[in-house]
């Protein structure tokens, strides 16, 4: 109903608009309809490129979001271009040490672990999680996301040890993030 009222006071092209496809697809892709997320993210997109230009911060979340769904599904060929044309618009827009360029970093990190690329992976993590630290703080809820993602790797490539001293350290950011 929200789209539809955006659509029709600001226009189907305006970037508004693409915030709503992009929150309906997001929702979508976490119901796991993604026949339905698919074509909305897409749209979300094509505005966002329209509007704002092929190098906007926006697209980059766009394009994020799909390559999402396209990891969500298993379709890792589709999702990694996406996933390196968002970290390459994020990088030229925002700085090499922005929260966002920390994520896509993460993003693209959880790609290639899922796919067994550790090797690709690892280096992801660890400038993901460093430049977490340094823009939001040790504690941040995003350096915990990050520290769960890396033990991930650690645990998969034989480094239990490693990966529990993350773990271990996520759980008690998590706990004194909760108390607050």
């Amino acid at each position: 109903r929200s789209l539809a009222i955006y659509e029709k006071a600001l226009g189907p092209e305006h970037p508004d608009v693409a915030l709503g496809l992009n929150n309906l697809a997001e929702l979508y892709g976490a119901q796991g309809k993604y026949d339905q997320a698919e074509p909305l993210s897409k749209r979300s997109l094509a505005i966002r490129e329209k509007a704002l230009g092929p190098e906007h911060p926006d697209v980059a979340t766009s394009l994020n979001n799909l390559a999402e769904l396209y990891r969500a599904q298993g379709k890792y060929d589709q999702a990694e271009p996406l996933y390196k044309r968002s970290l390459a618009i994020r990088e030229k827009a925002l700085g090499p040490e922005h929260p966002d360029v920390a994520t896509s970093l993460n993003n693209l990190a959880v790609l290639y672990n899922t796919q067994g690329k550790y090797d690709q992976a690892e280096p992801l993590y660890k400038r993901s999680l460093a430049i977490h630290e340094k823009a939001l703080g040790p504690e941040h809820p995003n350096v915990t996301l990050g520290l769960e993602n890396y033990a991930a790797l650690l645990k998969a490539t034989g480094r239990a040890d490693e990966a529990q001293a993350m773990l271990k350290r996520a759980a008690a950011i998590r706990k004194k993030n909760e108390k607050k």
